[in-house]
């Protein structure tokens, strides 16, 4: 499978994709891939970088997300990641806690459908103790292609922390990079690309047919 858009991978990070819907979390009912980018110490509990990661969801479609469909999702994700990576029968289960989140809508940041930020609480299946962890969470719908980016970034680390800026570029640089349809074809007309311009508000088509010249509002 060759990713349709380009999510950077920083020397050392790990990388992992799998099919949505999720094995370990199939209530979480959308088509598409996710692409995991891990810092070089997210296992790591002696690290500044321990359960830090980002990770992209490709979907077909756009559904539609708010906090509270968050919130769902993040509980039957963190919950299915556990139980997958845990022998139950070999821990004592009266220490864990079950998993809550809590997320909610900010300004959108330039180029977002929507931002949100937020926390959950779950088990951690590396020490088998809770953790909490904090999140943002991009939303980008592209509308042409019938697709929606979300983008999830997250690390127990407040947010004034470094690992924080290492994960915005990635958002970034996808949004830079995200593949648009340039071309279009019109019966009795030949049209040929003339450039393409970014403004704070999307990507903007010129283009020139045998009688006039577009301009376009390309989809983001």
């Amino acid at each position: 499978w060759k990713a349709p858009y380009t999510l950077d991978t920083p020397k050392g990070w790990g990388v992992e994709r799998f099919p949505i819907p999720i094995g370990f979390a199939p209530t979480i009912a959308y088509e598409g891939i996710e692409d995991i980018r891990f810092t070089p110490g997210w296992s790591k509990k002696e690290t500044d970088e321990y359960w830090s990661y980002a990770f992209l969801w490709y979907l077909e479609g756009t559904p539609k997300f708010d906090s509270k469909i968050l919130e769902k999702n993040l509980i039957a994700y963190y919950t299915g990641l556990f139980n997958i990576n845990t022998d139950k029968s070999k821990i004592d289960t009266t220490k864990l806690i079950q998993v809550t989140a809590f997320i909610e809508e900010r300004t959108a940041d330039m180029g977002d459908s929507k931002t949100f930020h937020g926390t959950v609480n779950m088990n951690d299946y590396l020490t088998k103790r809770p953790i909490a962890i904090n999140l943002k969470i991009h939303l980008k719908y592209s509308e042409g292609q019938k697709k929606t980016f979300v983008f999830y970034e997250v690390s127990p680390k407040p947010y004034s922390n470094n690992v924080w800026t290492s994960f915005d570029q990635l958002w970034v640089n996808l949004s830079k990079t995200e593949s648009l349809v340039i071309a279009k074809s019109f019966t009795g007309h030949k049209e040929s690309i003339l450039g393409i311009a970014q403004s704070p508000n999307g990507k903007y088509l010129l283009s020139s047919s045998d009688d006039h010249i577009n301009f376009w509002c390309l989809p983001m």
